[in-house]
């Protein structure tokens, strides 16, 4: 291995390793007794048995964080959220275990008299808030809403509470025809009949009630008999809501369509709820995108939340606003700022806001000062962040995590005009990853087509040997437009590719955030157009090198990912020998008409294939990937999930059907419990056991 090579490798697996796990000889660990590693690498029993650390919470006194960790069980075939806390004040504490349920304990958050208030089944079943004491004992049950509830949001009096529970919808055959009460016929007159992974026969509603301390009661709908969701599905939660200080208002998040105005728009709002007169308040009407996420000053005096420009785009870029409570005059404080924001909180003196955000291949925290829109960035290591939990106005609860480590929680201390000082919390499967060799990250800049720069991750092997020839993978990501930053993900674990002998190539080519406002928009409306350049580029630049076998490189990825992997099948020359798509898609012209959320279509895609006038949609219709079929070459497996509506399986069996058709080597796998995600252990378990059994047996001479 030459010098430079090995001093980037070195370098940056010793950043990573440092920022991304916490790792710190001093840390605190929590013993996972029950995992010894066999093969001294990190493989699929590895990452099947790690801890997963989310929701840090800080108590009222600032003086404790509560957090939690989760365990997959193969056996079971579920998982298991358990509840801890630890404390801020004392130097290496020990995290300490509250809760030892058979069930998740979920939505922790601290009361204002230092009690837990937590999402937790009740004997039939549904969610219900339920509280107790922090060491874990007085478990009580607070809420018995019909259904259940999916989370809730105590008011700063602590005398309200808003909970979201499920309201019906959609039409049954019996409402149809009470004479037929076991018809199961679905009757449908509109668009958004599914959504994501489910039938849209409820929607979520916002209720709020009187709490004591102990029971929520008078639970009532503020949106009783309007059609629309609060918060949006799938992902919306309580981030969707804000209360006032005064606890006298609420701000809810919803897009008030439906049906086909609900499917081509993604316009949401704000909406103002006076507790005493009922009445609603559109806080952004005007404003055509996405409006979420708004919290209110500790004052009270200004609100803040996250707005999208363009209807109909979801990947635009996340500004953060704020309003003048008493002037409604409105200002962005990032208009000068060319990055989208994924989340932000308050600082407890309301003079500034933190806030994460995707920035040049890391997800780092920032700062940005109300008043002059001053922005600074308060970490600078190889991680990714997420979470944003403050400890008065000098410290910060957040966890982060890279490509080689799992979440752990992490506190920053600001120091003034001094940098900030990341300390690691918590190093919950430090001793896991003390069994096990990792592979190593370089951060490379290739040149792209269009003489540009493209940032690579490049995953190197463990104990990687530069005189050696290794198998490559290219990594396609999906959204169309995430990040190729420091993820962590328990499905594309680019260092568990790595562990099992391959090179990984993760470019972050056009149409990914973190590069500017240009290079994430590229992507929209040219699928097949310079973003699959970038891919093609990395690959060449990767396969130049001695040690990548350039006989052997496949490429992989999910959702726009596996749309990639279909397009560059046919459009490889020879580059890949093997590959593999999940969810991806294969028919465009399928695709426009099986999807739900029509404005994703429309605003990627450029419109209908029908609209022969229109040269954007012709030109993207004309280049899908299934037209290309008469040049696959390339062994190809495929994966998707019945329950995925929002690119129908159906995309994955005409892509095998294909390829066996043309006498492609083809394998398919199909979920039929599972949706857009291989969610189960088990699933989980099995989908990594294919993948490497597929990729070895074409790219490592073990047919």
């Amino acid at each position: 291995m030459n010098k430079t090579l090995n001093a980037i490798i070195m370098s940056a697996s010793a950043i990573l390793a440092a920022a991304g796990s916490a790792a710190a000889a001093d840390a605190p660990m929590i013993d996972r007794v029950d995992f010894k590693s066999e093969s001294g690498v990190f493989d699929i029993d590895a990452l099947e048995a790690l801890g997963r650390v989310s929701s840090p919470c800080v108590s009222p006194d600032g003086k404790t964080v509560l957090f939690g960790i989760s365990y997959e069980s193969l056996e079971q075939n579920a998982s298991n959220n358990d509840l801890y806390t630890l404390n801020l004040d004392v130097k290496n504490a020990q995290p300490v275990r509250i809760t030892s349920t058979p069930k998740s304990e979920s939505g922790a958050v601290w009361m204002a008299d230092g009690r837990i208030a937590f999402l937790y089944p009740d004997a039939d079943g549904a969610m219900q808030m339920w509280l107790m004491n922090a060491d874990g004992t007085d478990r009580m049950q607070a809420s018995e809403h019909k259904g259940g509830i999916s989370g809730f949001l105590i008011s700063p009096d602590g005398k309200k509470v808003v909970v979201i529970g499920n309201v019906k919808y959609a039409r049954t055959a019996a409402d149809i025809y009470p004479d037929l009460p076991k018809a199961t016929g679905r009757v449908v007159d509109d668009l958004m009949y599914k959504h994501w992974d489910e039938w849209v026969t409820e929607i979520p509603h916002p209720f709020i009630g009187d709490f004591d301390g102990k029971t929520v009661t008078g639970l009532k709908d503020i949106m009783a008999d309007e059609p629309f969701e609060a918060p949006m599905k799938p992902f919306g939660g309580v981030e969707s809501f804000a209360w006032s200080p005064d606890s006298e208002m609420l701000v809810y998040v919803s897009r008030k369509k439906t049906g086909m105005d609900y499917a081509v728009s993604t316009n949401s709002d704000l909406y103002l709820y006076h507790l005493a007169t009922g009445k609603t308040h559109n806080l952004t009407e005007g404003m055509l995108g996405y409006d979420t996420m708004p919290a209110f000053s500790p004052d009270g005096k200004t609100l803040a939340w996250l707005s999208m420009e363009h209807d109909g785009y979801e990947s635009d870029r996340n500004r953060l606003f704020i309003l003048d409570c008493a002037t409604a005059e409105k200002r962005d404080l990032t208009a000068d700022w060319d990055y989208t924001i994924d989340e932000f909180a308050w600082a407890p003196d309301g003079k500034s806001i933190y806030f994460i955000a995707p920035h040049q291949g890391v997800i780092p925290v920032f700062s940005i000062d109300v008043k002059t829109q001053a922005i600074r960035k308060l970490t600078d290591v190889c991680a990714d962040f997420t979470s944003l939990a403050p400890v008065g106005n000098d410290r910060l609860v957040t966890m982060n995590h890279s490509m080689l480590r799992p979440n752990e929680l992490q506190l920053i201390t600001l120091k003034g005009k001094k940098a900030p000082v990341l300390t690691p919390l918590t190093d919950v499967n430090g001793f896991i990853f003390a069994q096990v060799d990792m592979p190593a990250v370089e951060k490379r800049m290739v040149p792209t087509t269009d003489g540009k720069e493209m940032l690579v991750w490049v995953v190197y092997p463990p104990k990687f040997d530069a005189t050696k020839k290794y198998p490559a993978i290219l990594y396609c990501q999906g959204g169309p437009q995430q990040p190729v930053s420091q993820f962590w993900s328990y499905r594309w674990n680019l260092a568990l590719m790595g562990a099992n002998g391959y090179i990984v190539i993760a470019p972050n080519r056009r149409g990914l955030p973190g590069f500017g406002t240009e290079w994430n928009a590229q992507i929209s409306k040219d699928y097949p157009g310079q973003n699959m350049q970038d891919y093609l580029a990395a690959v060449d630049n990767l396969k130049a090198e001695p040690y990548v076998d350039d006989a052997r490189i496949g490429a992989t990825g999910a959702s726009y990912g596996g749309f990639s992997v279909y397009w560059l099948a046919g459009n490889h020359d020879g580059r890949f020998a093997a590959l593999l798509a999940h969810a991806g898609i294969f028919n465009m012209e399928a695709q426009y008409l099986e999807t739900e959320e029509m404005w994703f279509a429309n605003w990627d895609m450029g419109g209908a294939f029908w609209e022969k006038d229109n040269a954007v949609a012709q030109r993207t219709f004309a280049n899908s990937p299934h037209r290309f079929v008469d040049r696959w070459t390339a062994p190809i497996m495929i994966s998707h999930g019945e329950y995925d509506y929002r690119i129908l399986a159906s995309q994955g069996m005409a892509a095998f059907n294909a390829a066996k058709l043309r006498g492609i080597p083809a394998e398919m796998v199909i979920y039929p419990d599972e949706n857009h995600w291989i969610l189960k252990p088990q699933n989980a378990v099995m989908w990594q056991r294919l993948f490497f059994r597929w990729f070895d047996r074409w790219l490592k001479d073990e047919k």
